[in-house]
Parts: structure tokens; sequence; C-alpha cells
């Protein structure tokens, strides 16, 4: 996040907070991160995009929704979208600390940026399918102030 984004943009990087991807210890990194949030007070603004699949934050679809910061298996459709970061396929991570839908729901606001036409059904999904766990982003339709960032091809069915 820092290379990619934090960077480049005017932001305090002391207010900034992502799980400690480096941390091999499961339990440790999820309950600091968790700790980290709860002593951060309510977050400002929550910046997630959207996976083909309908994840945010790597929280994949599943049989319900996460509460706190947990490790995530990673579907197979979020490896093969992140293998353009990576040299092989190979180097693409299976798992990820993602923080959980209990977190993000508690953002003052959340920004959801989606673009490409492989993402239309996803964003569509999220707002207008049945909030279910299945789209995990469907649940950003129960959040008082969310808003969307997308290009038309993302849009295209809505």
């Amino acid at each position: 996040m820092n290379s990619n984004f934090f960077d480049h943009i005017n932001i305090d990087k002391a207010r900034t907070h992502v799980p400690d991807g480096s941390n091999p210890n499961t339990e440790e990194a999820c309950a600091q991160y968790d700790k980290l949030m709860a002593d951060a007070g309510q977050l400002d603004l929550q910046l997630l995009g959207i996976g083909r699949n309908g994840h945010v934050g790597f929280n994949e679809p599943g049989e319900s929704f996460s509460k706190g910061t947990h490790c995530v298996e990673l579907a197979e459709s979020t490896i093969q979208a992140n293998s353009r970061l990576f040299d092989s396929i190979d180097d693409v991570p299976r798992k990820a600390y993602s923080m959980g839908v209990q977190n993000i729901m508690s953002a003052k606001t959340i920004l959801v940026a989606a673009s490409g036409e492989d993402k239309a059904q996803a964003v569509r999904d999220m707002i207008y399918g049945p909030v279910s766990p299945h789209c995990t982003a469907s649940i950003l339709q129960l959040h008082a102030d969310c808003f969307v960032v997308a290009d038309e091809a993302a849009l295209s069915l809505c």
C-alpha cells in the first residue's frame, strides 16, 4: 500500500493502517491489527477495491461474513487476478490477512473503486443483489455512507 498508493498522495502515514502481512504468526498478526483498529477509534475512510468474485478487502465469498481480522485462503480467481503483479503465478500469495467485514462496516465512510468489464457482475451484485456472504461486497448496501467510483465498463451491467 505504501509503494503503490500512500507514497503518491498527501496523507499522514501514521493515520494509515494495513495488516502486517509479513508476520507469519496468524493469531498474533490478526490480534495486533484488531487492537490497532480498536485503539485508533472509528475509521474516517475505508478504501476498498472489489474482486471479480465480489470480495472486498480479501474477504472472499463464503457461508458467513467475517467479523475481525483473519487469514484468508485466496480464491483461484483472486490469485489469477493478482498474478499481473508478480513475475510468476507461483509467486502470488495463496493467503492474505484481511480486515473483517465488521471492521470495514464500522468506518464512517466507505469508498469502493472498480474498473474493467471483468468487475461488472460483481459491481452489479454489490449494488442490486441480495445481501449475502456469497457476494461479500453486498453487505455495503447496509452502510449509510458508501460511495462507488467506477468506470463505464465496471458499471456496464448496472
